[in-house]
């Protein structure tokens, strides 16, 4: 009964131990990788606002592309609703073909991509079957 007791308390102090160094091994590790990452904050967004910018402007459609723009257009138009609802028409009219050539594009590019998957599954299957 006493080396039953005994043992059971080498079991549990040998598993604690080997808690605690896992512990530690986790919490070193944490510490590696914190200290290691280099992480500036304020250094990559330097010119962020200009890229931002560039992104919203690259084509070169007429309608609105910020808030700002749409709001002042609408206060442009604030007197007129009949103008306002022929320049939205328009301004969607032109979103929406924008939208459908930026899908037109994708779908291209995706049917060659499943073409080229075609032809390389297929050329696999034939170096398989010659084996």
């Amino acid at each position: 009964m006493i080396n039953l007791i005994s043992r059971t308390i080498g079991d549990i102090s040998s598993l604690l131990k080997g808690l605690q160094v896992k512990r530690f091994l986790a919490v070193v590790l944490v510490g590696f990788l914190v200290l290691t990452t280099n992480v500036t904050y304020g250094q990559n967004d330097k010119g962020l606002k200009e890229r931002v910018r560039e992104q919203v402007e690259q084509n070169d459609a007429q309608r609105p592309k910020t808030i700002g723009q749409w709001n002042k257009e609408a206060r442009e138009t604030e007197g007129s609703p009949g103008e306002r609802l022929q320049k939205i028409a328009g301004e969607s009219a032109e979103a929406f073909k924008e939208f459908g050539s930026g899908y037109a594009e994708g779908a291209q590019e995706t049917a060659s991509d499943v073409g080229d998957s075609a032809a390389q599954a297929g050329k696999n299957i034939s170096n398989q079957v010659r084996r």
